[in-house]
């Protein structure tokens, strides 16, 4: 079983993450704004760390360079492409299945590929955490007015971005285990790339205009204010990488997407967001089966 600090640092990124969205819609902006934000805080913290602990660092190798490649750019393109599937199929639509397909990514290469479970048991509270998580996160997610889907969406093509989106957050979350590199050598090259790789999308996927807009365009106001989206996403960016090493893929991927707790009670209490009596019910069922699919997980950890 995994130590009860293993278990608090993999949770952290829960907390981030969770957070992130709440911010991110009090500061409004375009997407460009929301992720350049991201990523530019996500920087800032990197040298930080190294700043305050350049012993922690090693030199910049093959090795960390591929790792961070493999790692940033998918997590870029990955971003990208779930806002995108947000516009075609909705957001209560796709984020169930976005949480899910990401949980089983993560949790089968962590699982079958790093062998992080070899005990019957590992993969009877695995499996068995799986499916409470992924039915928890579709309760969390239930609307009795379905108005809210994207009238006339595509959804065969939105359902195929959101899956190649999944694919690539889970190669993110799996790259540092792959290339066995430390979260510390990995923090700066990683934030290098996610900034760099982020702003070459958003510039080509912006006109002249928006790209220079100074309210709304890649580098203008509500991208510097989105800095505070930003910090959110750092500490669980950083902290994952951390979790990962020392949890595995298995358990500390699947930890941190409790985030749907934070950010479904944060919706509710700080956004506003309005519910039902009917929904109210889902939502508090689906955050209880998280919180007990997540308990299970951190069991499986020898």
């Amino acid at each position: 079983m995994a130590s009860i600090l293993n278990i608090l640092i993999g949770l952290i990124p829960a907390l981030g993450w969770g957070s992130q969205g709440i911010v991110m819609q009090k500061i409004g902006g375009r997407t460009a704004n929301k992720t350049m934000g991201m990523v530019l805080a996500t920087l800032i913290f990197a040298i930080a760390v190294l700043l305050l602990r350049p012993d922690a660092s090693g030199p910049l190798t093959t090795t960390v360079l591929m790792a961070a490649l493999v790692n940033g750019i998918p997590w870029s393109i990955g971003q990208i492409l779930q806002i995108k599937s947000f516009e075609l199929i909705g957001v209560s639509r796709a984020m169930p299945i976005s949480t899910g397909t990401q949980l089983l990514g993560a949790t089968v290469i962590g699982a079958f590929f790093f062998h992080e479970w070899t005990q019957g048991y590992q993969y009877g509270l695995g499996i068995a955490a799986l499916v409470l998580l992924v039915v928890g996160v579709w309760m969390t997610t239930y609307r009795e007015d379905k108005s809210d889907v994207a009238a006339g969406s595509n959804i065969k093509l939105g359902l195929i971005i959101l899956l190649l989106s999944s694919a690539a957050f889970v190669a993110y979350a799996t790259a540092g285990r792959f290339f066995r590199v430390s979260s510390y050598d990995l923090l700066l090259p990683q934030a290098v790339v996610m900034t760099l790789s982020t702003l070459i999308i958003s510039v080509f996927m912006s006109s002249r205009e928006e790209v220079f807009d100074r309210e709304v365009g890649v580098l203008g106001r509500k991208t510097w204010q989105n800095l505070a989206t930003g910090a959110c996403f750092a500490i669980a960016n950083f902290t994952i990488l951390i979790s990962i090493e020392r949890n595995g893929v298995a358990v500390g991927w699947t930890l941190s997407q409790m985030n749907v707790i934070v950010a479904t009670l944060g919706g509710i209490l700080i956004l506003k967001e309005r519910k039902t009596r009917k929904e109210l019910g889902y939502v508090l069922g689906g955050l209880a089966l998280v919180a007990i699919g997540g308990i299970l997980v951190g069991f499986t950890k020898s």
